[in-house]
């Protein structure tokens, strides 16, 4: 009888940095998340699905290497000029500076995608947000 030698892949199993893994998309969660208000500003036009791309292990989120789209699953919704400018600053420092986990945010959504009622309960309970802000 002759043994088999079993070959396992460098990006098998890992959430390490720069592994690269077929992307999981889901189109209907992503209009889900474009039928909510920004996360930040609180506004309903101009919705776009903002991917984060940092990773954090306590999310098992790995980091999402150059020319690489995160899951769907990790995506908030931003309007437009908030996107540009997430993505024109360090994104975690951009969200630090807003006081707002998008990673709590985009599980929490993920867990109520396609309940409109939850993910605006999700959104209007974020801290930091700039029309919550005006509200005091």
């Amino acid at each position: 009888m002759r043994a088999a030698r079993i070959i396992i892949p460098d990006t098998a199993f890992s959430l390490g940095r720069g592994k690269k893994r077929p992307r999981k998309e889901d189109r209907s969660h992503l209009d889900y998340i474009r039928s909510l208000p920004c996360l930040v500003t609180g506004v309903e036009s101009g919705i776009e699905a903002a991917h984060v791309r940092y990773g954090d292990q306590a999310y098992g989120k790995r980091e999402t290497g150059a020319g690489e789209k995160p899951d769907d699953r990790w995506c908030v919704p931003l309007q437009k000029f908030m996107h540009d400018d997430q993505h024109a600053h360090g994104e975690r420092d951009w969200w630090i500076a807003k006081g707002i986990d998008p990673l709590a945010v985009a599980c929490a959504l993920w867990g109520a995608s396609g309940d409109e009622e939850a993910g605006r309960l999700i959104i209007a309970a974020m801290p930091g947000r700039l029309d919550s802000k005006r509200r005091k």
